[in-house]
């Protein structure tokens, strides 16, 4: 499946890979807290991801790092309504990293084309605040909460255990009467996975996304600890192995690059999509 149905009726076609720009509006997130915090620093900074060639301006409102605390869905909400509202208005195609049902209906009362859930839609209500309206929605996996996911993450088969939760949830998507055209998935490289987890998913893709029925994929892995793993360079220094990685996540089937190195991220993609032929994404 390569065409995407957002909200309002608009159609992606992901035959080519999209990028989706990261819009932190929290004061602790991993690689920019307290960046664009304030609404008028949020609005250039996707000014600029959208002049830089980003199809999606993701907004979050709370930070999902590895130890990070849980905020208020008041508090999250009066982060991200506005900036949402904003953005919706300039035309913008606005992705919401939220899982709380009481930010996800007023956002997409507001506008969001795509809900980006890092929970896969599993807190009480939110499945059905998704399929109240005609937003897509991206399942991400899991395995435990942002608090503490990273301390001891186990599977006996990644690739196998990922995929198997991504297909359940997008069964569950499908049975509360949302149509597998607004649906994506992500393995959530980094959320609950040590290293050699995370270099499983990436090798496993296309069985990730065989395992989940063919939607499109979607990969985050800008700045990420693994790239840190990897080679020793801290958050502000991890451009270049994402732009690898990103590269290898393309190679394995997905479709949606999200990343906070938007300009850098769109100039390695075209290099790929000529060396593979691919179109970019565009809107059919």
């Amino acid at each position: 499946m390569t065409t995407l149905t957002l909200a309002g009726g608009r159609r992606l076609d992901l035959a080519g890979p999209a990028v989706m720009g990261v819009l932190n509006v929290t004061p602790d997130s991993f690689s920019d807290g307290g960046r664009n915090y304030l609404l008028d620093d949020a609005l250039r900074a996707a000014d600029v991801m959208s002049a830089a060639g980003a199809v999606f301006i993701d907004v979050g409102g709370e930070s999902t790092r590895p130890g990070a605390a849980p905020v208020s869905a008041d508090e999250e909400l009066r982060r991200v309504l506005p900036v949402v509202r904003a953005l919706v208005a300039r035309g913008a195609l606005v992705s919401l990293d939220s899982s709380k049902p009481e930010v996800i209906t007023p956002c997409l009362e507001a506008g969001v084309h795509l809900v980006n859930d890092v929970r896969a839609l599993a807190l009480p209500g939110a499945l059905e605040a998704v399929a109240a309206g005609d937003a897509a929605v991206c399942l991400m996996h899991m395995q435990g909460d942002p608090e503490s996911m990273q301390r001891a993450p186990r599977y006996d088969d990644p690739v196998a255990e990922v995929g198997a939760f991504l297909a359940a949830r997008v069964a569950a998507c499908v049975a509360a009467g949302i149509a597998r055209d607004r649906l994506v998935v992500d393995p959530g490289f980094g959320f609950g996975k040590t290293l050699a987890h995370n270099l499983a998913l990436l090798r496993g893709l296309p069985r990730v996304a065989a395992l989940a029925g063919g939607l499109p994929l979607l990969a985050g892995l800008s700045r990420k600890s693994m790239i840190g793993a990897l080679t020793g360079r801290p958050v502000g220094e991890r451009l270049a192995g994402g732009l690898a990685l990103a590269i290898a996540a393309l190679e394995g089937g997905a479709r949606i690059i999200r990343t906070h190195d938007v300009a850098e991220t769109v100039d390695a993609l075209k290099v790929w999509q000529t060396f593979r032929g691919a179109a970019p994404a565009e809107e059919a």
